[in-house]
C-alpha cells in the first residue's frame, strides 16, 4: 500500500489505479482540473444478468463514488447494448437479442425493452448511482453510420459479403492495451473465421442483413440494409457524450483483447487524437462452484432474484461481499461465503444501530473523524482497495471516540461503500419500555457474573420477540 498520509496534504487527495494499458498503478490526473469523464459498458440485454455481471457494475459504482467522494464532478455514461452483439464476439452467429426473441415468442424490442428493465431493478437493489447519460445503441444508429463514413475516407474499411469490416493491419498498435503478441490474438481470432476476411483480427462495423431472412432490427444505409456492429457503439456513444479524449472507460476484463481494443483502434483511427482514453480499469471475473467462470452461454445463472430476493435476503450481501475482494482479484462465490457476508452485514448494521441509540447521543449531531477519514482515503485512492477500506470500519467501530463523531465518520464512509447505513438509523427498532428494563435487568445481572439469571433474562426477552446478542459494544437488540 502507498503510504498517502503525507501526500494527502501537499496533493490534494492523490487517486492512483491500476492501468490496463500501462499495466501499472498510475497517478491519476485528470484531463480537466475537478472533473472525471468516465464511460462504463454496460449490458447486453437479452437475458436476465447474473451476478458475475453485476459485480462489474459494483466496481465501477465504487469508483465512482470514490471520485466524488474525492470532490470530483463526475460525468458518468453508460450504453445499453439493445442490438448487433452477436452469439461470437468475432462477428459470427446469430444477433443475441433476436435469437432471445425467437426463443420467447417476443419482438426483439420488447426483449431488449424487458431486460433493461431488470438490469436498473438489479442496480436499485444494489444501491449502485445511475450514470448521467444512459443511451442506447439504437437511439445512435446515425451517429454510427457517421463513424463508419470517417473511418472509410481515412481506408480503414473494406467491404465483403456480409458487412464493412476494420482493417486492423492499418493500425501498428492495435495489442497495446491487451499486450499480447499479433499472433496470439490471430489465433483466438480464428476459432470462427471468415474467408472474406483479410486479417483474423478484422471486425465488422456495418453487417448486412441476410438476404433470405428480414431481421427485426435493421437499418437503411449507403452500404446497404444492416445493422452496427457490436464495438463501433461505445465508440461513436461516447464521442457524441464525452468528446474525443476522456478520462477513464470501464468494464470487465474479458473485454480487453476484443471489444476494448476495437474501440481503440477505430476511435483513434477515425480521431487521430492518442490517447482517446488515458485510463483503462478493468474487474476481474466471478467464479462459482468448482471455479468456472460465470457465463450465461453455459447456464451457470445466479441472478440477484433468485438468490436474494426470492429467499428473503438483502441484496446488500452481494455488494457487502464485494468490499471483501479487490476488484482486481478474482472472486469466489459460494453458499458460504453468502452466509458469512450476510451475517457479516447484519453484524455491522447492528453496532450501527447501537451507536445511533438514544443511549450513545441523545440530541447530539457528531464530527466527521479526520484523522480516520484521512486513513480511509488512503486505502481507497489506492486503486480502489476496499478489503483495507473495511479493516479500517471496522478499527474505527472499536475505538473508544466518542459514540457521535464515530457514527459521522462511518456514515462519511459509506458515501462510498453504499451499504445504506443512514437507513439502518432512519429505520431503527422501537424498544418498548418493558423490553428495556429487561435489558438494564440483564445488563445489570451479567455485570453481577449471575450468568443464569442473564440466560434466563434473554429467553423471556426473545418470547417476547426480540432476540439479544452480546458484543463488545454490549447488548444489541434486533425483533425477530
Amino acid at each position: 500500500m502507498f503510504n498517502f498520509f503525507n501526500l494527502i496534504k501537499k496533493n490534494n487527495n492523490p487517486i492512483y489505479l491500476y492501468n490496463t494499458l500501462t499495466r501499472k498503478k498510475d497517478l491519476f490526473k485528470p484531463i480537466k482540473k475537478g472533473k472525471l469523464g468516465m464511460y462504463t459498458c454496460g449490458p447486453t440485454v437479452y437475458m436476465f444478468p447474473h451476478i458475475g455481471n453485476m459485480r462489474t457494475y459494483i466496481f465501477e459504482d465504487i469508483l465512482k463514488r470514490v471520485f466524488l467522494y474525492n470532490n470530483y464532478d463526475v460525468k458518468h455514461v453508460m450504453n445499453i447494448t439493445d442490438v448487433g452483439h452477436l452469439v461470437s464476439d468475432r462477428d459470427t452467429g446469430e444477433d443475441k437479442i433476436e435469437k432471445e426473441a425467437k426463443k420467447e415468442g417476443k419482438t426483439a424490442w420488447e426483449i431488449a425493452d424487458f431486460y433493461t428493465k431488470i438490469f436498473f431493478n438489479d442496480e436499485k437493489y444494489l444501491n449502485i448511482i445511475k450514470p448521467d447519460i444512459i443511451c442506447k445503441a439504437t437511439d445512435n444508429i446515425k451517429e454510427q453510420i457517421e463513424l463508419i463514413k470517417v473511418l472509410e475516407n481515412k481506408g480503414f474499411t473494406y467491404k465483403t459479403n456480409d458487412g464493412i469490416y476494420f482493417d486492423t493491419s492499418k493500425v501498428s498498435d492495435y495489442n497495446k492495451l491487451s499486450g499480447q503478441n499479433i499472433e496470439e490474438l490471430k489465433e483466438g481470432a480464428r476459432v470462427e473465421t471468415n474467408e472474406e476476411k483479410k486479417n483474423p483480427t478484422d471486425f465488422a462495423l456495418w453487417k448486412f442483413s441476410p438476404k433470405d431472412i428480414q431481421r427485426q432490427m435493421e437499418w437503411q444505409s449507403s452500404y446497404g440494409v444492416g445493422f452496427p456492429g457490436w464495438h463501433l457503439e461505445c465508440s461513436a456513444m461516447s464521442l457524441k457524450y464525452l468528446g474525443k479524449h476522456f478520462d477513464i472507460h470501464c468494464g470487465g476484463i474479458d473485454h480487453v483483447s476484443i471489444h476494448h481494443t476495437n474501440e481503440i483502434a477505430q476511435t483513434e483511427s477515425a480521431t487521430g487524437e492518442k490517447p482517446w482514453v488515458n485510463y483503462w480499469i478493468h474487474g476481474a471475473f466471478l467464479n462459482i462452484k468448482d471455479g468456472g467462470k460465470m457465463s450465461k452461454s453455459n447456464g451457470d445463472i445466479i441472478t440477484i432474484e433468485n438468490v436474494f430476493i426470492k429467499n428473503n435476503i438483502n441484496p446488500l450481501v452481494y455488494r457487502f461481499a464485494n468490499l471483501s475482494v479487490h476488484y482486481r482479484k478474482t472472486m469466489e462465490w459460494n453458499e458460504e461465503i453468502m452466509i458469512a457476508a450476510e451475517n457479516g452485514l447484519k453484524n455491522l448494521y447492528s453496532k450501527i444501530s447501537n451507536l445511533s441509540g438514544q443511549s450513545c447521543l441523545g440530541d447530539k449531531t457528531g464530527k466527521i473523524d479526520n484523522v480516520w477519514k484521512n486513513k480511509f482515503l488512503a486505502v481507497i485512492n489506492d486503486d480502489l482497495n476496499m478489503p483495507q477500506a473495511m479493516a479500517v470500519l471496522n478499527e474505527l467501530l472499536k475505538t473508544d471516540i466518542p459514540n457521535e463523531d464515530k457514527l459521522a465518520t462511518v456514515l462519511d464512509f459509506d458515501k462510498v461503500l453504499g451499504l445504506e447505513l443512514q437507513k439502518k438509523i432512519e429505520n431503527k427498532i422501537e424498544i418498548p419500555t418493558e423490553i428495556q428494563d429487561l435489558l438494564d435487568e440483564r445488563k445489570e445481572a451479567r455485570n453481577n457474573k449471575n450468568w443464569a439469571k442473564s440466560d434466563e433474562l434473554r429467553d423471556k426477552i426473545k418470547s417476547l420477540g426480540y432476540e439479544v446478542k452480546d458484543t463488545s459494544e454490549g447488548q444489541q437488540v434486533t425483533k425477530i
